[in-house]
């Protein structure tokens, strides 16, 4: 295929696919947040909100286990496709916020012992 061209509105069209996705991600999590608060609300007044517990131990390991993961393998792919280059941070960077989460993990002690 030799100097194949697309067409301006076709160019057009593709650069707003993304703009769109966003926007409309935008507005789904506005619509939950304000749903959601006026749900918390109603209960509180009908005396059936308890609040929950937020587990950070559990969060922290699970999300520096996917992120070390998810680091690595986009480490050593960038090694095989490019060498040491600037690409490399892309792997590298989600590869040490991983490797952080789970040394947090391993050093926090909740206060309360209910909580893990």
């Amino acid at each position: 295929m030799t100097g194949m061209t697309t067409s301006y509105a076709a160019q057009i069209i593709i650069s707003t696919i993304p703009i769109t996705g966003i926007i409309v991600g935008g507005i789904i999590v506005f619509f939950y947040l304000l749903w959601r608060n006026a749900q918390i609300q109603l209960m509180i007044k009908t005396g059936n909100y308890k609040p929950t517990k937020y587990n950070f131990s559990a969060f922290s390991l699970l999300t520096g286990i996917l992120l070390t993961a998810v680091g690595l393998v986009l480490s050593i792919l960038f090694i095989a496709i490019d060498g040491l280059t600037y690409s490399l941070l892309g792997g590298l960077i989600p590869f040490a916020l991983g490797i952080g989460l789970i040394i947090f993990y391993k050093l926090y002690k909740p206060k309360d012992t209910n909580n893990d």
